[in-house]
């Protein structure tokens, strides 16, 4: 599934509201972007870690969405984010990547960078593979 059909799988859900873009969509790494704005800052004027985390669900229940087998769905079962930095302007990207592909689960790891790169959190999450 290409960028555009994932965008508009996503039309008018929660993603999009938020404004998750996402740019990539392959089996095996999907991309997405996220534009810093006032409604998605804390009070000390900076990324709300919801925010962060809520990208990197996305992105890493997109990924799983992508790699299910026909007839198929998922739930996420485990998250885990850590954080390293904030973010006050800019475009934030979001990569997941697999750490473990298999029959009943699916485990993915999605980094949230900000524009020169730097890590800000790291969000680890389990999807279930839900068969028919």
């Amino acid at each position: 599934m290409d960028p555009t059909a994932v965008n508009d799988m996503w039309k008018n859900l929660f993603a999009a509201q938020v404004g998750v873009r996402f740019v990539e969509t392959g089996l095996d790494r999907v991309v997405a972007e996220l534009e810093i704005r006032g409604s998605l800052l804390n009070i000390r004027g900076v990324v709300h870690g919801g925010a962060l985390m809520a990208l990197a669900d996305t992105v890493g229940g997109t990924a799983a969405v992508l790699n299910l087998p026909a007839g198929a769905s998922t739930a996420t079962i485990e998250s885990k984010t850590n954080f390293f930095a904030t973010g006050k302007s800019g475009v934030l990207r979001a990569e997941a990547t697999p750490l473990h592909k298999g029959k009943s689960t699916t485990v993915w790891q999605t980094r949230v960078t900000d524009e020169s790169g730097r890590l800000l959190s790291l969000t680890i999450q389990t999807q279930a593979v839900l068969q028919k």
